[in-house]
């Protein structure tokens, strides 16, 4: 209730308010401005308002990559005199952010000096400088050509974009984390060219669902990798917004020195730096609650990245040391995830496919407005062309109206009569050079109106159509995802019962218990490149599925123990070392497809050249055997091996590569293939073994044009029981029109008689139709089952052919050949 005293004055008036009222109010003003204002981001660039305006004005001061770095201070000073008038250190917080690579999976800012790291803080903003990534000029492009609103800065003097164009998903991309009045953000960041996948599927399948999209987004995606184990808690979060996930820090077990093992850490978890760890770390072996570790050093240096050495104490397994060190430090992390995110204003929480669906919503947007926009400045410079052609074909009449004229206004009024022109044309007839009356200008007019003609015909063609403009969308997409999307860096494993499992061990271990048992294992590589283990049982022997596999099959296998190392042998002739204690588990030699992990990722192979082609147990006595396309074969010493996480098992010959590898004693079969349907097998003790670096000798004479595409080990057990299938290859240009699929044949090893080493082999398919060569061969003990690039089955012929008998034609594309393991009836499907 007001009062007014009539003496005094209105500057001096008083009022009377409700203190609970003017609270509540003054409360939600402040609490809105917090929410959107500062500290949640727009879901349809992923960008606070701060963030925003960095990048908005470092486009306008020209901060390009191809530009130098500037003082930060610079930047900082223009953001918070024009946009931002929040503080200094808020601004340069924020900045600093958008260029650390640790915090960013993209860095939108490319800084020149020190901008922090996972335990320190960066210098002051008049010791930094920076500029603008590529990628951050994908953000703020087209600007100028009206595809966002623009709106007033704080005291109304310029103007700022609402929200920016985004090429690219930065919020799904980049995450995000804030705290609000009353409600909070925290975004797990993800991997660009998957997220631009999922986006295009969408644009292309409305009707996705979740589990269509998280086919191409299976998780986050990490700037410092390491390892995310279970992923219950994503797809919580990418069908309600909220979830969690366990981080675990990329760590192997190797020799620190000649007679000690220690614990390797190559990646930590997000926003875990190595400091934090060694500190918990310490505490840890003071408290007795970590055993077995005698020092800790870190190697962390900018030029061979994170590098964390725990070196034990001699007699602990490492393995049980490791696990402790997951419970009780930051080697392993949970993250929540909290999609909380503006959409039209209002702070929405958003799963997976709303998230792409606002920025899809946005980006269409986007690419129409550009669109118009463009239309009408074509639309505007053909009127100005068509004007200037009409006066070029007249121009001596042109000139003598304009000599006849008093002044210029009467000019363009006679040359609108005369020409029937508009008043725009006119002017800039009057503005014309006198170097533009040549023949070759007319003819530089001419084709540019022809141009513009076309352009403006596409332009209206693509606003016509909402299928255009979704494909546009999804085009221009494809483009950021050439130019800026890189390879996945966190593992993702299945196991939510397994990190349970573990936890609870590792809670009740004492001292005296930490020792992991070594018990007998089998460690199965697929087709498709998933790698698992499967328990045995007490007879050495699978266990039988629960139900019967209609998915991928086994490329290789090897029999260990769950503490033993295993080799990855690739296509380079590399041996890479690793234990399979940490590989997931099966109980049964199913479903490997869903239950395995990228052997590629696992063995930390990077270079996408390099496949793997076997497995072999390592520390054992018995000689690895490896062949070579080119006909080369080798058996490697054992007494050769080191323990080191990778070693060149051969010297290569230019443009060779190894084919297939597995141990091999003196009374096992060597068994080579060719393409051209060639196969040749003697015993493994015509090879004597060599060194590492030997290059091997002749293992298999192989013709003009030909070469070998599969090579096996094969036991005396083996041998008499194994089988031999053929893929023969349809001829180029019926395979080009996919008239011919090829065809199969699946016959006995016993009847393939055995030759001498560097000897020609005998036929193992004849070919027919104009077949030329063999594509895939498979000898082994059966069942056999052909699968697709996706594991998917292909049926195989019945029963045994002849040994030089010609192939049955294929029903399905067949792309990869492997042992159906557990699965008695698979050689049938």
């Amino acid at each position: 209730m007001a009062k007014t005293d009539s003496s005094q004055s209105d500057f001096e008036r008083i009022e009377d308010v409700d203190v609970s009222a003017e609270m509540r109010g003054s409360f939600l003003e402040y609490a809105y401005s917090v929410i959107y204002s500062r500290a949640l981001p727009d879901a349809r660039d992923g960008l606070k308002p701060v963030q925003r305006r960095i990048l908005f004005q470092m486009t306008e001061m020209g901060l390009r990559p191809d530009k130098g770095h500037v003082k930060s201070a610079r930047v900082v000073g223009d953001v918070m005199g024009k946009l931002h008038p929040h503080g200094d250190s808020a601004i340069y917080d924020a900045m600093v952010r958008l260029a650390q690579p640790f915090t960013q999976r993209v860095p939108l800012i490319d800084g020149h000096g020190n901008f922090g790291s996972l335990d320190d803080g960066p210098a002051a903003p008049r010791y930094t400088e920076a500029r603008l990534t590529a990628a951050a000029l994908a953000l703020t492009e087209s600007l100028d050509e009206d595809v966002v609103d623009f709106v007033p800065n704080y005291d109304n003097s310029i103007q700022q974009p609402e929200v920016l164009p985004a090429a690219w998903p930065n919020l799904l991309v980049n995450g995000a984390s804030g705290i609000a009045v009353g409600m909070a953000t925290n975004m797990a960041p993800h991997n660009l060219g998957e997220v631009i996948s999922a986006a295009q599927h969408l644009l292309e399948h409305p009707d996705a669902t979740l589990v269509d999209l998280m086919q191409h987004v299976p998780g986050p995606d990490l700037p410092g990798g390491a390892r995310i184990i279970g992923l219950d808690g994503v797809r919580d979060a990418y069908e309600t917004g909220r979830g969690s996930f366990r981080m675990r820090a990329t760590a192997a077990i190797e020799n620190v020195t000649a007679r000690r093992k220690g614990i390797v850490v190559t990646e930590l978890p997000y926003l875990v730096g190595p400091e934090k760890v060694i500190e918990r770390i310490k505490q840890g072996v003071q408290s007795k609650k970590l055993t077995g570790i005698s020092s800790v050093t870190d190697l962390t240096d900018r030029k061979h990245g994170m590098k964390l050495v725990i070196e034990l104490k001699t007699g602990f397994v490492p393995e049980a040391v490791l696990e402790q060190l997951y419970r009780h430090t930051p080697l392993e992390e949970s993250f929540h995830i909290n999609n909380v995110a503006l959409v039209d204003g209002a702070p929405q929480t958003l799963g997976l496919r709303d998230l792409l669906d606002v920025y899809l919503r946005h980006r269409v947007s986007v690419v129409r407005r550009r669109s118009e926009f463009r239309l009408g400045k074509r639309r505007d410079r053909l009127h100005l062309v068509e004007g200037l052609l009409i006066a070029i074909l007249d121009i001596d009449e042109v000139i003598q109206i304009i000599r006849s004229s008093d002044d210029a206004e009467a000019a363009r009024g006679r040359l609108q009569i005369v020409f029937d022109l508009s008043e725009r044309q006119a002017e800039y007839i009057l503005e014309l050079r006198l170097r533009r009356l040549t023949k070759f200008s007319r003819i530089e007019l001419e084709a540019e109106a022809d141009q513009l003609r076309k352009e403006i015909e596409e332009l209206e063609a693509l606003l016509a159509s909402e299928a255009l403009l979704r494909s546009q969308v999804s085009r221009e997409l494809s483009e950021a995802a050439d130019a800026f999307a890189t390879p996945r860096r966190t593992v993702l494993i299945e196991g939510d019962a397994q990190i349970q499992a573990s936890a609870k061990s590792a809670k009740s271990a004492t001292p005296e218990s930490l020792q992991m048992p070594d018990v007998p294992t089998r460690v199965l590589l697929s087709t498709t490149g998933k790698i698992l283990r499967i328990e045995l049982g007490e007879d050495d022997t699978f266990p039988q599925p629960r139900r019967r596999s209609k998915h991928d099959a086994i490329l290789a296998e090897v029999k260990t123990s769950t503490l033993s190392h295993i080799g990855a042998v690739t296509n380079t002739g590399v041996v890479y070392r690793a234990t399979p204690v940490s590989l997931p588990a099966s109980p049964a030699a199913s479903a490997l497809m869903s239950a395995g992990v990228s052997a590629r990722e696992y063995f930390g192979i990077t270079d996408r050249k390099e496949q793997i082609v076997g497995l072999v147990p390592l520390g054992v006595d018995t000689p690895l055997a490896l062949a070579t396309k080119q006909g080369v074969v080798k058996r490697v010493n054992p007494a050769e091996w080191k323990a080191q996480h990778e070693l060149s098992a051969i010297t290569l010959k230019p443009g060779d590569e190894v084919v297939g590898a597995a141990h091999a004693d003196d009374s096992a079969q060597l068994v080579f293939v060719t393409s051209d349907a060639q196969l040749l097998h003697y015993s493994a003790s015509l090879v004597r073994p060599q060194g590492l670096a030997a290059g091997g000798m002749a293992g298999i004479r192989v013709g003009d044009d030909a070469r070998v595409i599969s090579f096996s080990v094969l036991t005396p057990d083996e041998s008499e029981r194994a089988v031999v299938v053929t893929i023969a290859e349809p001829p180029a240009d019926e395979a080009l029109f996919g008239n011919v699929l090829g065809s199969a044949k699946v016959s006995e090893f016993s009847e393939f008689p055995g030759k001498g080493r560097a000897t020609g082999g005998v036929r193992a398919q004849r070919f027919v139709r104009s077949e030329s060569q063999l594509a895939l061969a498979w000898v082994g003990p059966g069942p056999v089952r052909a699968t697709a690039k996706d594991g998917a089955v292909r049926g195989l012929p019945q029963g045994f052919a002849k040994r030089d008998a010609s192939g049955t034609q294929l029903e399905a594309q067949v792309d990869a050949l492997g042992r159906a393991m557990g699965d008695p009836e698979a050689a049938s499907e």
